[in-house]
């Protein structure tokens, strides 16, 4: 096997990572709330009704910005019904996800969430712009925001919530572009509704900050046509556009399901194309920024061929909807997303890993049982600790492999963030099933002098995953070959691997 090979050096950077790159989401599907970060009765729930296992495993994830109440979920959402005492709001057929919605919890309840997560935890709520407008959004950001004095704050108040919630990070609806969704607008319909609520929103706040739809998957055939058409009425109104991107294997094809990055900074790519285009069009100095707030693996065609077989006339509470059980080989292709993310920090501020408990999630629990980690849950928590500060620009001279969907590609995905103490982590993925991947890295100019630590993801078996009979099964282990002498470091990684090597 061919060495792969890159240099870093302090002179040559991507941008700085925006701690909210690691965000993440909750929405009102299937177990994500109830029996995942909601259960009263629970032997580990607080006062609240919050499990503590839970938010235990949140904090160690290190997730920051929490994106809510959708998704699909938020376009045929009142929130109205989410405040108030629990037991005087409304039960909801939700459309999105064909389950009865008791809404028990709501709007307080995800703040206090927040909270008891800790305050790098920001929270991101979602307007409905499928089913409401301008005037539902202006009545909610009062309710959350305003100090006092007026009927909706004075609401919030007597709700029992007396100091504002401060909710700085707005979207504005969630894929409009989509026909599944309730509400579905064309690119015209939704940008001038995007730009009026937007407007109206600054009008309250001008320190608001806005997400506009983008496409919901660079494979919609609106893709590009959507961005810059919303982008032409909301430019100057909006601070970022969002992405969303779900990836799985087709077909068994294992090779391609291991490059999906590729496709991801692609999509980035050109949306930021598509942005910038816009931009010079109006001739504004103006930069609008990407916020990626859905992305994951997930085994999308199981859920389609499932809903097929719902009776329409059964509404069921917080079903069992969407709970993969993610493997090694998926928990390589979620750390290359990772990477891919973090190799365009100069664009990407804002990230939600979709979603946080249950719901294709890091997280999985069982009503009145335990939670435990799923192997996706390791890349992230590790990316969130070690991958705060400068990314690194990093250009791989890797051996490569061919693949059915993106062609030739590298076997090596890899970038590297340097910390404002200096030390530097680099992330790495080997996406040969079968061959170690020797590495070398030039370290000009850094100062680095040890290795911290090494450890991987992997497995002999590339199947195995952690399952309620065995929580424990796949966690990282300690790589003891790593060697850093002269300025440069030596290294191999294990075939089908997710690897982080910290250096100082």
């Amino acid at each position: 096997m061919r060495t792969a090979r890159f240099t870093l050096d302090p002179a040559f950077t991507v941008g700085p990572v925006d701690p909210r790159l690691f965000g993440s989401f909750v929405e009102h599907l299937g177990r994500c709330v109830y029996t995942g970060i909601h259960e009263p009765g629970h032997p580990s729930a607080d006062a609240d009704g919050l499990r503590t296992d839970v938010l235990d495993l949140v904090r160690e994830l290190g997730v920051t910005a929490i994106r809510y109440p959708g998704g699909n979920f938020v376009s045929g959402f009142k929130w109205e019904d989410s405040v108030g005492p629990a037991e005087d709001r409304p039960r909801r057929l939700d459309l999105a996800w064909h389950s009865t919605e008791t809404n028990r919890f709501g709007l307080s309840e995800y703040l206090s969430f927040l909270r008891k997560i800790g305050p790098q935890a920001e929270p991101m709520l979602a307007v409905n712009l499928g089913t409401r407008g301008v005037t539902e959004a202006l009545e909610l950001q009062e309710y959350a925001n305003h100090p006092a004095g007026t009927a909706l704050s004075d609401l919030r108040v007597a709700h029992g919530d007396k100091d504002p919630f401060g909710i700085r990070l707005w979207c504005l609806g969630n894929e409009m572009d989509g026909p599944w969704q309730t509400g579905h607008k064309t690119a015209e319909e939704y940008g001038r509704l995007a730009a009026e609520t937007a407007r109206a929103m600054r009008q309250q706040d001008p320190g608001v900050e806005l997400v506009a739809c983008g496409s919901s998957g660079q494979s919609m055939p609106t893709f590009a046509a959507w961005e810059a058409t919303v982008l032409t009425e909301t430019y100057d109104l909006v601070d970022h556009i969002s992405l969303h991107a779900y990836y799985e294997p087709h077909d068994g094809d294992l090779d391609s399901f291991l490059a999906s990055a590729v496709d991801m900074e692609s999509f980035i790519e050109n949306v930021v194309a598509t942005c910038d285009h816009v931009g010079a069009k109006l001739k504004s100095k103006k930069r609008i920024n990407l916020s990626f707030d859905e992305w994951n693996v997930w085994y999308m065609t199981r859920w389609q061929e499932r809903a097929t077989t719902f009776a329409q006339d059964d509404w069921p509470e917080a079903p069992r909807l969407l709970e993969d059980n993610y493997s090694v080989t998926d928990a390589v292709v979620f750390g290359s997303l990772l990477i891919a993310l973090l190799r365009h920090a100069d664009r990407v501020k804002v990230a939600c890993l979709a979603q946080l408990v249950n719901v294709i999630a890091p997280i999985l629990t069982e009503p009145g049982g335990p939670a435990w980690r799923q192997t996706t849950f390791f890349p992230f928590a590790q990316a969130s600790r070690h991958g705060r500060g400068e990314v690194l620009d990093v250009r791989v001279d890797s051996p490569t492999y061919e693949t059915a969907r993106y062609g030739t590609t590298d076997l090596l995905h890899a970038t590297a963030v340097r910390a404002d103490d200096g030390t530097v982590t680099v992330f790495a993925v080997n996406r040969s099933r079968t061959e170690p991947l020797p590495l070398e890295i030039a370290l000009g100019g850094l100062g680095l002098t040890s290795v911290v630590e090494h450890t991987a993801l992997a497995d002999a078996d590339p199947d195995a995953r952690n399952t309620l009979a065995e929580p424990e099964r796949v966690t990282p282990h300690t790589v003891g070959s790593t060697t850093l002498t002269d300025g440069g470091l030596e290294t191999v990684l294990e075939p089908l691997s997710w690897n982080v090597i910290r250096l100082a």
